[in-house]
């Protein structure tokens, strides 16, 4: 790499595994260090980064979450907007006296709209540094922490995504059930319109009384938790909680379209593109539909998937992936793909800015970061 490249600059947290593996990403492609700046004194202090030379950089924002004081800064920032919502709201006054509790879900559309805030400023700071290349925009970012807007876009462009309702915030769960029939969905996922790696999901059924749902949320003592285990919800009152909460705080719902499969379990895809081209891809397997690593599913064998998809389907679909990429002004998109049953189709679930922490992977003899800094340097 020349030693005359832009020297970068991170938006992220200090001491985030995210955050060190692209520094050493950068050691390995003789290039100095990246100069951090914390999501923290980013959401706090916007003007911290007028501080810094106006001189020309290359800038990568990296994911904002396992940081407690982050979360509470984004909680500060997203009351005065979250007032009047209808969602759950914790006043900044009260945020000190929280205790740290792991897996809780603390208000999660006033977080959203503070991280919202957050990403307009910076917005408007890489405005008056011209000289500054950002490497996915601000405003991209927004639109993919919404999954109401993507599968929309997405529609729009004739790129294959599951159908889906257009339900406010706020919906009952009896409305929702109704939606689902007039709908003809026999089963649906109901997500966190703004939620990330299967947080505040659930893949609901409607039948009997309230039908029953998948999910990894549990109600304790405090409030909501996240746990590492999908667990089965067939109690009336528990189901209408759970559905409750998450059309409160604003819900992306979508039919569930039976997932094709590898060796007798289910599977979905991650795809990540870099400059627009679908470079990395990780199989998920799972008995259930919810596929995700950390809930019980497991990487699949790459070469297994490519024999069982016909060739013209995964083209199709590497095609919607760059479809999707092209949508967004962002260097890297993660993409998490489906195939139908049967392989009669794909489906494209959802995009994310930060769904390049894939460690373990090469190609080429490259880690996913040392790629993405090739790229950023062409």
């Amino acid at each position: 790499m020349p030693s005359a490249a832009p020297p970068f600059l991170i938006i992220g947290n200090p001491g985030n595994r995210r955050v060190t593996l692209f520094q050493e990403a950068l050691v390995r492609a003789g290039l100095p260090p990246a100069h951090v700046v914390a999501w923290e004194t980013v959401a706090r202090a916007p003007d911290t980064l007028l501080e810094l030379p106006d001189t020309e950089r290359i800038v990568r924002i990296d994911a904002a979450g396992e940081d407690a004081a982050v979360e509470r800064a984004f909680l500060q920032r997203g009351f005065t907007d979250a007032l009047g919502a209808g969602c759950d709201t914790v006043a900044p006054e009260q945020l000190d006296a929280l205790p740290d509790e792991h897996g809780r879900v603390l208000c999660p559309r006033q977080h959203h709209l503070g991280f919202l805030r957050v990403l307009e400023d910076l917005s408007d700071r890489f405005a008056q540094r011209p000289r500054w290349r950002v490497l996915s925009s601000p405003r991209a970012i927004a639109d993919l922490f919404d999954k109401r807007i993507t599968s929309r876009r997405y529609a729009s462009l004739g790129i294959p995504v599951p159908p889906f309702l257009d339900v406010a915030p706020g919906t009952t769960p009896e409305a929702l059930r109704q939606a689902l029939r007039e709908a003809s969905f026999r089963e649906a996922f109901v997500k966190l319109s703004c939620g990330s790696s299967a947080s505040c999901l659930a893949v609901y059924r409607p039948g009997l009384a309230q039908g029953s749902l998948l999910t990894s949320l549990h109600r304790g003592a405090t409030g909501w938790f996240n746990s590492l285990k999908v667990r089965r919800v067939t109690d009336a009152r528990e189901v209408d909680a759970v559905l409750s909460f998450l059309l409160r705080e604003g819900s992306q719902v979508e039919e569930a379209r039976p997932k094709a499969r590898l060796g007798g379990d289910l599977f979905d895809c991650r795809v990540l593109t870099v400059r627009g081209e679908p470079v990395f891809t990780v199989v998920r397997q799972s008995r259930l539909p919810i596929t995700n690593l950390h809930l019980g599913g497991y990487r699949g064998d790459l070469d297994a998937f490519h024999a069982a998809v016909p060739p013209a389907e995964l083209e199709a679909a590497m095609e919607s992936c760059r479809a999707v990429a092209r949508a967004h002004d962002c260097l890297h998109v993660g993409i998490d793909l489906m195939f139908e049953d049967f392989f009669h189709g794909h489906r494209v679930l959802e995009a994310n800015a930060f769904g390049d922490l894939l460690p373990g992977l090469t190609r080429d003899g490259l880690s996913v970061y040392d790629w993405e800094i090739r790229e950023a340097l062409r």
